[in-house]
């Protein structure tokens, strides 16, 4: 592997020239160093960027706005390729409103490209590469300056395997026709990185809504959403504004007071009134502006059967194509098509199964089983995939004895 040039970026000269090199590749990778834990918003502290010969550690800190940076990220002229890049997205979409024009992520690739998934980057450079990377900088901290050089290093390597792992992935992609399904999954997560809208209700997801009538999931739902304004308007941890299991606490209580309140304990003091105003207009909405109440799915017991029998299906396929399970579809989405068949209902568009590649090359072979049109037996307990399959039309008449 050819020695790459190394810079460092620390200056808004150094920034432009760079971007002014970045702005004639093709493609390049790039990777962000962040803390997370003590604000709403990530401070970013470096990026580092991979291109055919040169390898860059850009300083945010004292090179001045990355917009020229981020502009060449969203173009999609060129391939960005990133490795887990959930939070590069994010912060792409952060500082441009934009995500990436036109993304490769290694970790979806090669779980498309016969390998594991999730696979960590050091792992992933190791199958693909041969090369073994030392990893003893994960928890520094980045805001500190100047950095060590245990850093640099670390963040210099962090991006140097970037481009050859894409194009061998790349190479096994297109070998398998392939290279349309990963397209599909870099669209999907840049789709999923990108900030939540407020239209969606994140707020279902918390723990302990079972128990609420449609006023206190009212309550519980202008609760969350005042939370994340607060925590982006002052750019604080959700939690130090409000945790989740308070504001369940919050809601079976239905205070009108902040003397009712202050028996609750752990809840921050700054906030109470904002609190109280935010539960009263909740609390006067007409009842059909109220959040409905989901019942718990009353699954027949043969549901999870049925679905546990899908599911090895679903791994002996994979193994067959040489594609991670799990990266192609989770238990929940193999349950939901067999609840849609016992309901009589078309298939879940909620299910990964029933779009793009997934309903070309894999929702056929679940549905042959689950409609009783192929029968499965264990053929080789020592293969990777054991089962074998006949066409239920195949198979013999019986005979009475």
């Amino acid at each position: 592997m050819a020695q790459l040039r190394e810079e460092i970026v620390t200056h808004p000269e150094d920034l432009a020239a760079c971007c002014v090199e970045l702005a004639k590749c093709e493609h390049f990778g790039f990777d962000t160093e962040f803390v997370g834990e003590d604000t709403y918003h990530p401070s970013l502290c470096l990026v580092q960027v991979a291109t055919p010969d040169c390898l860059y550690l850009i300083d945010p800190l004292t090179a001045g706005p990355l917009d020229a940076f981020w502009q060449l990220v969203v173009d999609p002229a060129r391939v960005v390729v990133v490795h887990a890049g959930r939070e590069e997205v994010r912060l792409c979409r952060l500082w441009t409103g934009h995500t990436p024009g036109n993304l490769f992520d290694l970790q979806l690739a090669a779980g498309l490209a016969g390998l594991a998934y999730p696979l960590g980057h050091g792992t992933l450079v190791h199958q693909v590469l041969g090369v073994q990377m030392t990893k003893g900088e994960t928890l520094t901290e980045w805001r500190h300056r100047p950095l060590t050089s245990g850093q640099i290093r670390y963040a210099f390597d962090d991006v140097r395997y970037l481009l050859p792992v894409w194009r061998r992935l790349s190479a096994r992609l297109e070998k398998g026709a392939r290279l349309d399904w990963a397209k599909e999954e870099f669209v999907r997560l840049a789709a999923n990185a990108a900030p939540d809208e407020p239209a969606t209700e994140k707020w279902r997801k918390l723990r302990g809504l079972g128990s609420l009538d449609r006023r206190r999931l009212a309550i519980v739902r202008a609760l969350y959403n005042w939370r994340e304004e607060t925590a982006a308007r002052t750019n604080r941890p959700t939690r130090a504004i409000v945790r989740d299991d308070l504001i369940i606490e919050i809601a079976r209580r239905n205070p009108a007071r902040e003397r009712d309140l202050q028996v609750v304990r752990g809840l921050p003091r700054r906030d109470l009134d904002a609190i109280v105003e935010t539960v009263t207009e909740a609390r006067n909405l007409p009842l059909e502006a109220c959040p409905i109440v989901f019942g718990r799915e009353q699954d027949p017991p043969q549901l999870a059967l049925v679905a546990n029998v899908l599911t090895a299906v679903l791994g002996d396929v994979c193994a067959r194509l040489g594609l991670a399970a799990n990266l192609v579809a989770s238990s929940n989405d193999v349950k939901l098509l067999v609840r849609a068949r016992l309901a009589g209902q078309p298939l879940p568009s909620e299910s990964l199964l029933t779009a793009g590649w997934r309903s070309a090359h894999i929702l056929p072979e679940l549905l042959a089983v689950l409609d009783g049109r192929r029968l499965l037996r264990i053929a080789d307990i020592q293969a990777e995939a054991p089962l074998a399959y006949t066409d239920a039309l195949n198979l013999p008449a019986s005979s009475d004895e």
